[in-house]
């Protein structure tokens, strides 16, 4: 789906009634959906194209809390895309309104098909993951309270680094330096591939590319999770967050996990953004769990 077309799809007005119309009518005059929302948020950005990698896609944007702020939580920010688009500026909005809130947000652009495959994006998202520990203090910001978000593949990208220790321990890190993970209508558990693209992307369709799923490495061990989704998502099933959350709560890992009912794939993240709030509750319950990521236990 094109640059802005994402939020207009997400604004049902039968489900919505006046408030979604209200919404829909200031978004459609005459500008982007996505540039609307990030002309409403408020400038919260401290720092633009820091590179945190060699590649020109490895750049990162940080959004940081009032001035003086000390021992915020950071959020490392994933967005989706399908493995093959997105930009970090596309995401203001969500940065923003994390910051708002009192956490430093990073942004961090990856590499995408078809520059490259699995699991090139991963090791961006670990190298990210590590800029923002080491960094944290810089912008007022505790280390030891880091948490990565994600939506969509953004929170498939995610979900791996808090689930498979390999990435984090390719830049000295381990899962224990991860305070929680937020994944925000995240695919874990999406084999057979249909899509060819996505064949190429995670190399082929058969038994041996079990391993690149997520709910293949829930084993116990992970940060605590919040798995959040909507019944009405037809871009990526919310059954992804159910099966997920029901593997790591059977071997006795922490995680919660919350399906909105009427809400949509856009809808769930394009609520972070103040105008949108009405939509789902994805922001209230996002800092509910990084005031307290050990309230959520086995099974959700």
């Amino acid at each position: 789906m094109a640059a802005g077309e994402w939020l207009v799809s997400s604004l049902q007005l039968r489900k919505f009634g006046r408030r979604g119309a209200t919404a829909m009518a200031a978004l459609l005059a005459g500008c982007s959906p996505v540039a609307v929302l990030n002309g409403l948020s408020p400038d919260r950005l401290a720092a633009s194209g820091i590179a945190y990698g060699d590649d020109p896609r490895q750049k990162l944007d940080v959004y940081a809390p009032t001035p003086g702020t000390v021992a915020a939580p950071i959020v490392l920010f994933i967005y989706g895309g399908n493995w093959r688009m997105g930009g970090r500026a596309m995401y203001r909005f969500a940065g923003a309104a994390l910051a708002a809130r009192g956490c430093v947000v990073v942004i961090a652009d990856y590499r995408l098909y078809p520059q490259v495959l699995f699991p090139e994006f991963l090791r961006d998202g670990a190298l990210a993951a590590r800029w923002a520990r080491d960094h944290a203090e810089k912008y007022g910001a505790d280390p030891r309270r880091l948490f990565l978000m994600g939506h969509s593949a953004g929170a498939y990208n995610a979900a791996m680094l808090a689930l498979d220790s390999r990435w984090l321990s390719n830049v000295a890190m381990a899962s224990s330096d991860i305070a929680g993970m937020i994944g925000v209508a995240g695919p874990y558990d999406f084999l057979p591939l249909e899509d060819p693209i996505l064949v190429e992307i995670f190399g082929g369709n058969g038994s041996a590319i079990a391993p690149t799923q997520p709910i293949e490495h829930a084993d116990g061990r992970n940060p605590p999770m919040l798995l959040l989704a909507g019944d009405a998502d037809t871009t990526v099933r919310p059954a992804n967050t159910v099966r997920l959350a029901r593997r790591i709560g059977e071997r006795g890992g922490p995680v919660h996990s919350r399906i909105y009912a009427g809400v949509g794939h856009e809808a769930i993240i394009g609520a972070l953004a103040s105008p949108l709030t009405f939509l789902a509750p994805t922001l209230q319950d996002t800092m509910n769990f990084i005031a307290s990521p050990s309230n959520s236990g086995p099974g959700g």
